[in-house]
């Protein structure tokens, strides 16, 4: 006991080291581009459209979209260079609270956050060129979109992302905000009118709608479905019990080891892959496969987006779908030096992939692509930090549990959660758009 009390407490210290390095970088960040801005006169553009060249993000979710930031404030101010955003959605999606406004109604416009110019203040006048459209395929040297434009790229960043193939609670599969309203509504509606609800998957995101919807609605049977032989099973023991205590407490079935044939839905039961069935009496979800009889919701785990990559280098893409990358997140590729990689579809081995590392990585992948703009060889590099793998979990409407663990030891700290739209305020205001203020797409 006393052992574990002064590993706990070892633990404590390096984390507020941890803080406090966190801390220094945006600080030593911020009066960098400060700096730059007061000393560095921006020249005007080329006339010669030509000559100016392009950085090309795809994708615009947390590792994009703040890649583009720094990118925008970092590259040499001379008028050579120009940040192109690519990306499909009208707004930026804070997927964190989607399992919480998939049960609670009345919140759901505050998941979808417009981007703004004002997020690129930093930078220079019309640095940012933003391009409302889907890449259908990348090139040595270009990306081709939906359009049928073809955009030219001195530097490419992939920030692609992760996607699931039933949608809700992780991810949306819409466009625009009007849509994602209404699968958030369509998705409410359904778990209200159901008696008997089946969720697949025991990570954070089945968890926390298991939770959300028995507390929400304590009289519904409300059923959790896991492979393993623990929820949570990729983090700290501790972690796992303070899950699974609160799914007792509020009442959630909790079976274990178990993994649901999501075909054999027939409006009354749904089976397991032991041939044991459960009742179920509503589908919730995307009914693209299956036709809505069953309720069942999976929450079974995302897959990287790396088809773009898969197309352009096949050798690059590893076992687990993720895209190979050399320390400076450059493209595990030789002949292909100009592209960077970041966020969920980059093979780093993070163990609990989140906007944190998300952001630590757009930052590796930025700097190193203003380093080969001025001519240097990318030189900064990633490695995951246990720090970076700190969760906050909600247990229910009104309790929540943050969780750091290093492997060995592990700090939990409950919290009481008064806002039922938990962070989207300071979610909001982090990228520079006024709580809760829709502006529309995004307008220069």
């Amino acid at each position: 006991m006393a052992l574990e009390r002064v590993k706990k407490a070892i633990l404590f210290t390096r984390l507020v080291a941890y803080g406090f390095r966190v801390s220094v970088s945006i600080l030593r960040r911020a009066v960098s581009v400060k700096f730059a801005a007061l000393t560095t006169r921006t020249l005007t553009p080329p006339t010669d459209h030509s000559e100016v060249k392009n950085v090309v993000v795809v994708g615009a979710a947390f590792a994009g979209y703040f890649a583009a930031r720094i990118l925008a404030a970092s590259l040499p101010r001379d008028g050579r260079y120009r940040v192109v955003v690519i990306e499909p959605n009208t707004h930026f999606n804070f997927t964190w609270v989607l399992p919480r406004f998939s049960v609670v109604g009345g919140h759901e416009h505050k998941a979808f956050i417009p981007y703004t110019p004002a997020f690129f203040a930093q930078g220079p006048k019309d640095v940012v060129r933003w391009v409302r459209d889907r890449v259908t395929s990348v090139r040595k040297g270009s990306v081709v979109l939906r359009s049928g434009d073809e955009i030219p790229y001195e530097f490419l960043i992939i920030a692609t992302g992760s996607t699931v193939a039933n949608g809700l609670p992780s991810r949306l599969g819409v466009e625009t905000r009007e849509e994602g309203m209404g699968v958030l509504k369509a998705m409410q509606a359904r778990i209200k009118a159901a008696n008997r609800v089946v969720i697949a998957g025991g990570g954070a995101a089945g968890v926390e709608l298991a939770t959300d919807a028995k507390n929400q609605y304590p009289d519904k049977s409300v059923t959790l479905v896991h492979s393993r032989q623990a929820v949570m099973h990729r983090f700290g023991p501790g972690l796992q019990k303070d899950a699974m205590d609160a799914l007792q407490r509020l009442g959630v079935d909790v079976i274990l080891g178990e993994r649901v044939d999501s075909g054999s839905a027939d409006g009354k039961f749904i089976a397991l892959g032991s041939g044991r069935k459960v009742e179920c009496d509503c589908f919730v979800g995307r009914v693209a496969d299956i036709q809505m009889l069953a309720g069942q919701i999976n929450c079974t785990g995302q897959r990287p987006a790396s088809r773009l990559i898969a197309e352009l280098a096949p050798d690059a893409i590893a076992p687990s779908g993720h895209i190979r990358v050399k320390p400076t997140l450059q493209i595990d590729d030789e002949s292909l030096p100009n592209v960077f990689v970041c966020g969920d579809v980059a093979d780093t081995k993070d163990t609990n992939p989140n906007s944190r590392i998300a952001g630590r990585q757009a930052e590796i992948a930025a700097d190193n692509v203003v380093l080969a703009a001025t001519g240097k060889e990318p030189s900064y590099t990633y490695s995951p930090g246990w720090g970076d793998g700190v969760i906050k979990l909600t247990l229910g409407l009104d309790r929540s549990t943050t969780h750091f663990w290093d492997g060995e030891s592990e700090l939990l700290f409950s919290h009481q959660e008064a806002d039922l739209a938990l962070m989207c305020g300071r979610a909001w205001a982090g990228v520079s758009a006024k709580p809760f203020e829709d502006t529309g797409m995004y307008s220069s």
